[in-house]
């Protein structure tokens, strides 16, 4: 590399929650790969309130290299979250995500940049062979199918949090402060020129997802229903469907008590339809209510997230100060 040539701020920005023995091992592979592309560059760890020693780690590696910064949230406000906790604090010309469990390799960081280059301003990793269990490819896979048909876009379930983008597209994510976030569907939203590219995606060696399949669910509801209202569209077309057979049924046995002199049997076929209208009225009403619930929680105006500590950082007294914008 040309000492003499322009050197980019690269900031790379990771979630830490369970991984206390991966931190170590992550800012060695971290720091080698990014001194290939620029001697300017930070790792700002953001411990979602993790259960282990993940922030002892961390404030050692911030002691022992200045360019590691880390922050210590109050609770665990969750994986998004956190992330924008680091893109907040972040001040890289080109920003690098990605979790820090190691299945996302810090090498992929060199091709990641080098396509950036070429005129994007987001690129992905994706991950052509995921080394998961297979029940939660097939969650991510399902999720994604459901969440383009419901949100009518087009989403590759194969592409995740790691991603490098630049800074003014970082600029943009952190003016969307609504609570219910997916890093990577966020960027997508935002329209700027984005492409990926093939990565190698390794096996989880240490600790295990904290993504159990309640918490999938939560997420994915949480996702469409804060990206799209085609869910209270179905629920209306769904309704006036229901309302056209049931007139036909109707019209049905009028004509077949009084044209063809047929008793009609009503309390078996009266109950079952009461039954099947009560459920789709509820059904219906908690939809609407998961609506009502997002516009409850963001009409609250509570931060999005409680820095308890920060470390490595040249004013740490205005970095826990969350900046709170267009709130």
């Amino acid at each position: 590399m040309n000492r003499h040539a322009y050197q980019p701020y690269i900031s790379v920005v990771t979630p830490v929650y369970g991984c206390e023995k991966c931190l170590r091992e992550l800012y060695q592979r971290l720091k080698r790969v990014l001194t290939q592309i620029s001697n300017r560059f930070e790792i700002i760890m953001v411990c979602d309130h993790s259960p282990d020693r993940s922030w002892d780690v961390i404030q050692s590696l911030a002691r022992q290299d200045m360019r590691v910064k880390g922050i210590k949230l109050s609770r665990n406000f969750g994986q998004h979250i956190a992330i924008t906790a680091g893109l907040d604090a972040s001040k890289g010309d080109w920003v690098v995500v990605m979790d820090c469990d190691l299945q996302d390799q810090p090498e992929e960081i060199i091709p990641l940049h080098s396509k950036a280059l070429e005129g994007y301003d987001i690129v992905f990793g994706r991950r052509a062979e995921r080394h998961d269990t297979w029940i939660k490819r097939l969650q991510s896979k399902l999720f994604y199918k459901v969440y383009s048909y419901l949100a009518d876009t087009k989403f590759d379930h194969s592409i995740a949090n790691f991603s490098i983008c630049s800074r003014q597209v970082v600029n943009e994510v952190v003016r969307l402060r609504e609570r219910s976030r997916s890093y990577p569907l966020f960027l997508k939203w935002l329209g700027f020129n984005w492409t990926s590219i093939n990565i190698h995606h390794a096996k989880r060696e240490l600790g295990k997802s904290s993504y159990n399949f309640s918490k999938l669910i939560r997420f994915a509801m949480d996702s469409i229903v804060s990206q799209s209202n085609k869910p209270l569209r179905l629920a209306i077309k769904l309704g006036f469907a229901i309302s056209f057979i049931s007139l036909l049924f109707g019209c049905f046995l009028i004509y077949k008590y009084f044209f063809l002199m047929q008793p009609v049997a009503g309390w078996t076929s009266f109950m079952v339809s009461i039954y099947f209208i009560g459920g789709l009225i509820l059904a219906n009403l908690g939809v609407l209510g998961l609506y009502i619930g997002k516009v409850f929680d963001e009409v609250k105006g509570r931060p999005l997230y409680i820095i308890h500590q920060a470390v490595g950082f040249e004013d740490p007294v205005q970095v826990i100060k969350n900046k709170e914008t267009d709130v």
